[in-house]
């Protein structure tokens, strides 16, 4: 919280709806989530999940467990789009510009991801937990992307939206 009072700062405000959306995921590896933020207004928001209309992951079960693909490998063997994708796509679905806009994330993006934020024009990634992709660290070095790591120190916040 904000020093002085009982109001969350914009970083725990943001990042809390971001945790917000991804209690909405069925993965059942790791949930995910992502609003996209400008001038303090909320543009979108996306959780990892199936494509609209499509069986989620908790009902077919997970192609990449059952292969026992790592962490931050093989994208392409998942049914489910990552919440950076599906807050962009949402944002598009509905005509609202992300351009210079900020996405909060409770995970880092992978390098799909990154690569998506890039060219959406995108300005700041704020993300609360670590992933295991180096390209996508390297390539938001090399766009000069502003990236930062906001964890939300407010574990009561935080333990409502995970499962």
């Amino acid at each position: 919280m904000a020093s002085g009072n009982m109001r969350p700062s914009w970083d725990e405000y943001f990042m809390a709806m971001a945790y917000l959306a991804a209690s909405r995921s069925t993965c059942l590896r790791r949930k995910v989530g992502a609003v996209i933020v400008r001038d303090k207004r909320l543009l979108a928001t996306g959780y990892n999940g199936p494509p609209k209309g499509l069986a989620h992951c908790d009902v077919t079960g997970c192609i990449r467990s059952e292969m026992d693909v790592p962490r931050g490998e093989r994208h392409e063997l998942c049914r489910g789009l990552h919440a950076e994708q599906n807050a962009i796509i949402q944002a598009a679905v509905h005509g609202i510009s992300v351009k210079g806009a900020t996405i909060y994330v409770t995970n880092h993006p992978c390098v799909v991801c990154a690569k998506m934020i890039i060219n959406s024009e995108i300005e700041e990634i704020v993300y609360a937990e670590g992933y295991p992709d180096r390209l996508s660290e390297l390539m938001l070095i090399e766009s000069g992307m502003s990236v930062r790591r906001y964890a939300l120190k407010n574990e009561k916040i935080k333990g409502l939206f995970q499962r």
